[in-house]
């Protein structure tokens, strides 16, 4: 099997990479089968970002491994080739800014919208075109996989999902007005829409996996079904069991 070996900047990390990469052999990217990537979720959205139609194979050498398969350095082909692949599409964010300039970015784990001053924002939200929430009042609201539910989602009180169920979450951060709206779980297939209200006053950045947008009037975003990334799990520990695991800690 030819493997490429992706490392975090750990010494742990890298020093597993090296021992690894000695005993099953290392390949160019271009010749690789299989990425394994040794560190955290980090490092794994990294990859997936970088890479795509490579399956992945993680093993945790970092501090969070949500994503990542417990890390050994014996019977590494054979893990391998048993693992349950997870495809994961990840989200496509276009963002306008108050000067009219579009911006697009993928996420992975989710889309999130802040306020970026020191008043709250006010945005509108749509939903295939449809105007769903005349007004929210917050810190800031999230769009999220169910890869990424876990994340900064859940950080959030939004709810964990299901892979298989083929729904995003929709998730405020501090809700003032209306104080006890909770979210929405929306199809996979919506487009969502955020239009901010009082520009001048409350500014709000866009954030799609870290990738940031400052003084942003617009953003819609949609699941882009034609990138697939596709995620290595050993059999019984998939992303679908972890999601479900997560719920009852």
């Amino acid at each position: 099997m030819k493997m490429h070996f992706i490392a975090s900047t750990t010494e742990t990390a890298v020093g597993a990479a090296e021992r690894l990469s000695e005993r099953y052999g290392h390949v160019p990217i271009r010749e690789a089968e299989v990425i394994v990537a040794l560190g955290g979720d980090g490092l794994m959205l990294s990859v997936m970002h970088q890479n795509r139609g490579l399956p992945v194979y993680g093993m945790n050498r970092g501090t969070i491994g949500f994503l990542m398969n417990h890390f050994s350095e014996e019977r590494l082909v054979e893990r391998i080739t048993a693992a349950e692949e997870t495809v994961v599409n990840p989200l496509a964010m276009t963002a306008c800014t108050m000067d009219g300039h579009e911006h697009c970015a993928l996420a992975i784990n989710e889309v999130s919208l802040l306020r970026a001053g020191p008043q709250a924002a006010r945005l509108r939200i749509s939903v295939n075109g449809r105007v769903r929430l005349q007004e929210l009042v917050c810190d800031g609201v999230l769009l999220c996989t169910a890869a990424g539910s876990t994340a900064y989602n859940y950080s959030a009180n939004g709810p964990i999902l299901p892979l298989d169920s083929d729904v995003l979450a929709l998730t405020p951060i501090a809700a003032f007005r209306p104080r006890r709206w909770r979210g929405a779980i929306l199809p996979k297939d919506a487009v969502v829409r955020f239009d901010v209200l009082d520009l001048d006053k409350r500014p709000v950045m866009a954030d799609a996996d870290s990738r940031g947008v400052d003084s942003v009037s617009w953003v819609e975003i949609r699941t882009e079904t034609s990138i697939k990334h596709r995620l290595l799990f050993d059999p019984g520990h998939g992303l679908d069991e972890r999601l479900m695991r997560e719920q009852f800690v």
